[in-house]
């Protein structure tokens, strides 16, 4: 963990606002039934893992594109494998933009290890060059998911 920590800081420093390319430094999450996370085993609250953000290309219907893959440790301690889609498409401040992927994701710990598709509703906050993501995986019941919101950095690459 100091590792990714002090990796995090020295990319930072380095970073350029107008790279599409980034880092995806994951993490920490919140689960919002501490009670039912306990229950599943699924209550770890800090969730290291690495992965890349691509920006893609403006189109008609979404100004803010982008791609991003990472492995992450989920809340259940297993490695999480994460690939998604999505649109920071409603800016609410110069700063903040509101949007959503489409993630496909696969883990031992979340509906029986097998992949699916979940829709993730998330939260920008550009802070200089790097930008502070808040996600939010909503409870899906059918594959073990409760409410949770996550929280990771992209930093862009040179």
């Amino acid at each position: 963990m100091r590792f990714a920590l002090a990796l995090a800081a020295i990319l930072v420093s380095q970073a350029h606002a107008d790279s599409p390319l980034e880092l995806n430094v994951y993490g920490l999450s919140h689960h919002w039934n501490r009670a039912e996370a306990r229950a599943l085993n699924t209550d770890h609250e800090v969730n290291p893992g690495l992965g890349l953000r691509y920006e893609l290309a403006p189109v008609e219907w979404c100004s803010t594109p982008f791609a991003e893959a990472a492995i992450y440790r989920d809340s259940g301690a297993n490695a999480s494998y994460y690939a998604a889609l999505g649109c920071k498409g409603f800016s609410l401040s110069d700063h903040v933009r509101l949007g959503a992927g489409l993630a496909l994701m696969q883990s031992q710990t979340y509906n029986h290890g097998n992949p699916f598709v979940a829709p993730v509703p998330l939260l920008s906050w550009q802070i200089s060059s790097v930008t502070l993501n808040f996600i939010q995986y909503p409870r899906i019941k059918s594959l073990g998911i409760i409410d949770t919101t996550g929280l990771y950095l992209s930093i862009p690459l040179r």
